[in-house]
């Protein structure tokens, strides 16, 4: 049985491949569908397909969306959706916008610090797309001031680190709004970054199906069995469809492998039916 990844980021937002490279290890990962869903922009979809299109391999639109959930964050990946909504990328282009308002902050910190690094060095590397923190990580690796982006997290860019500046973003049912809006199907990303117990993330996903949520991200790289059970018991109890993916980011999660996870992430196509039966009814 072929696999499907429905989590990819590129160059458009902070992955280190552009699209057709992510599209080529796919192919050689035995993909046979995936999702495309960089931070805040879709201007990474028309070179997926096309390169989709050549490979053999079926292209989803998509985006992931950052909103506020107390003091930290909530990720909804947006499926299916019609990515040249012009409402939907009026909202991305301002959401865009707040980090480059949160980025020169940033590496003021990391200046104050005795960090000698410039936001115009950070912008040079991305040459294009959307800006964000794995960029900073990825300069203060050049520069021989971390080792890895997980250690540039840990000690400056982390919620609670020296550098770290927050952000405006949407409240979670915004996001989803932003995503119904462009016809999409919203789904919880990587539930086990909700600061919750089990009972608490059983009742968020419950308001949130209520605000429009369709689906959770059950099958993801990190997950243990015992909390991917947990999930797939979520979306059984609430009916929501059930996703996954693996997050691919390249450089600053090198860990993690299209398709494959750290090895053994496996996401059955079959979940792939009940997603795009989903987005029918919506259009």
């Amino acid at each position: 049985m072929s696999r499907i990844d429905l989590h990819l980021h590129t160059t458009y937002s902070d992955g280190s491949l552009p699209p057709t490279e992510v599209l080529g290890l796919a192919q050689k990962a035995g993909v046979s569908a995936l999702a495309i869903t960089d931070h805040d922009i879709v201007d990474g979809i028309p070179e997926a397909i096309e390169a989709g299109a050549h490979l053999g391999i079926e292209v989803i639109p998509g985006i992931e969306i950052s909103s506020r959930y107390g003091e930290s964050e909530l990720h909804m990946l947006g499926y299916f959706l019609d990515w040249q909504d012009s409402e939907l990328s009026s909202r991305l282009a301002e959401l865009r916008a707040s980090r480059h308002r949160r980025n020169p902050r940033i590496i003021e910190k990391l200046n104050e610090l005795g960090l000698d690094l410039t936001y115009e060095e950070v912008k040079a590397l991305v040459g294009t797309g959307s800006i964000g923190r794995p960029h900073i990580a990825r300069v203060l690796m050049a520069k021989g001031y971390v080792r890895s982006a997980k250690e540039a997290f840990d000690r400056y860019l982390a919620e609670g680190a020296a550098a770290y500046v927050p952000r405006d973003l949407p409240e979670p049912a915004e996001a989803i709004a932003w995503i119904r809006t462009a016809r999409g199907i919203p789904v919880l990303a990587h539930p086990t970054w909700v600061k919750e117990s089990a009972e608490g993330l059983f009742a968020l996903c419950d308001k949130l199906k209520a605000e429009g949520l369709g689906g959770i991200e059950v099958h993801y790289s990190t997950h243990k069995p015992q909390q991917t059970s947990q999930f797939l018991e979520i979306a059984r109890r609430l009916d929501l469809l059930v996703t996954g993916g693996s997050d691919f980011h390249g450089l600053t999660k090198p860990d993690i492998e299209v398709g494959v996870g750290r090895g053994n992430l496996k996401v059955p196509e079959k979940l792939l039916e009940p997603l795009k039966k989903a987005a029918r009814t919506v259009h």
